[in-house]
């Protein structure tokens, strides 16, 4: 089956319960996990109708010009997908899965068009830049970099920052990542080596606080132990001062960092069994029996 977006249309599959249904979810994509077939959605594709529950899967529209596909956008599919899954199953309760980016996009969504449940994995509380500036100095610190090199990288982030912003002139930005280039550390800052145009990176200021003061409903937020990526402490704080509306389930998963595998894992047999444990009782407590 295909998304339909207007003209355009993206690949999906839509995974049905044998059985009665209790409820539905439409999956919301990773920044670098943009196909159907990636394997944490093949997992939910295998332990959820099962259990009652239906699952959308779709392909994430493509990127334009190397940019990233902006979080409204990804929003408006979500929109879509949810409309389809409330044709195809009924009156049953829907919701939205998101990891990483996808679940800013999820929150995003839910916050138009509202949903009966939202599940999250590592969901940051704070802007896209701010999370980069969080995740690449952790990387540096993983890596045995010292304070100096990280601070150094900080500076680096938010001048190309400000370059993008249009509040400094690309000849200054560009001459410090010609310097910064030659240090060992520069592959894990995640700049390019030529400045974009300013404006490239749409959503680097995006505020997630009053999109979740918007959101009611459960919300399942699942975070890796060791997540290198999203501040968890901070995000968390933003959930819980926002969110007043919301029926708020917070997750810690042991042995994972930033996806809900054990020891970084990128295959099928790596998914935590607290996550999938945790996923299944969650929705089965929240879901009605079926019909």
């Amino acid at each position: 089956m295909d998304l339909r977006l207007g003209e355009s249309r993206l690949p999906a599959v839509l995974d049905l319960p044998t059985g009665p249904v209790r409820g539905g979810l439409a999956v919301l994509h990773g920044s670098h996990a943009e196909h159907r077939s990636y394997f944490l959605y093949e997992h939910l594709a295998r332990v959820l109708p099962p259990a009652g529950i239906a699952v959308l899967r779709y392909d994430r529209r493509p990127r334009v010009a190397g940019r990233d596909v902006p979080l409204a956008a990804q929003a408006d599919d979500a929109a879509t997908a949810l409309d389809v899954l409330r044709r195809r199953i009924g009156d049953v309760p829907v919701g939205l899965w998101g990891f990483s980016q996808g679940s800013w996009a999820a929150a995003l969504a839910a916050s138009r068009h509202p949903v009966g449940f939202l599940v999250l994995l590592g969901c940051s509380g704070v802007s896209p830049a701010a999370q980069m500036r969080y995740g690449t100095a952790e990387q540096l610190r993983r890596h045995g970099y010292g304070e100096a090199d990280i601070a150094e990288l900080g500076r680096l982030r938010r001048l190309a920052e400000g370059y993008l912003r249009g509040e400094v002139p690309r000849a200054a930005a560009q001459a410090e990542l010609d310097a910064a280039v030659e240090r060992r550390w520069y592959p894990l800052t995640f700049l390019p080596r030529e400045l974009p145009e300013p404006g490239s990176w749409a959503d680097m200021d995006f505020d997630p606080e009053p999109v979740f003061a918007k959101l009611s409903g459960p919300v399942l937020l699942c975070y890796g132990e060791t997540d290198a990526w999203t501040p968890i402490e901070p995000s968390v704080a933003v959930w819980r001062r926002a969110a007043h509306a919301a029926d708020l389930t917070v997750v810690r998963l042991a042995g994972c960092d930033h996806a809900p595998t054990l020891d970084e894992g990128d295959t099928p047999d790596s998914i935590s069994p607290q996550y999938e444990r945790i996923l299944l009782d969650w929705l089965a407590d929240r879901l009605p029996t079926g019909r």
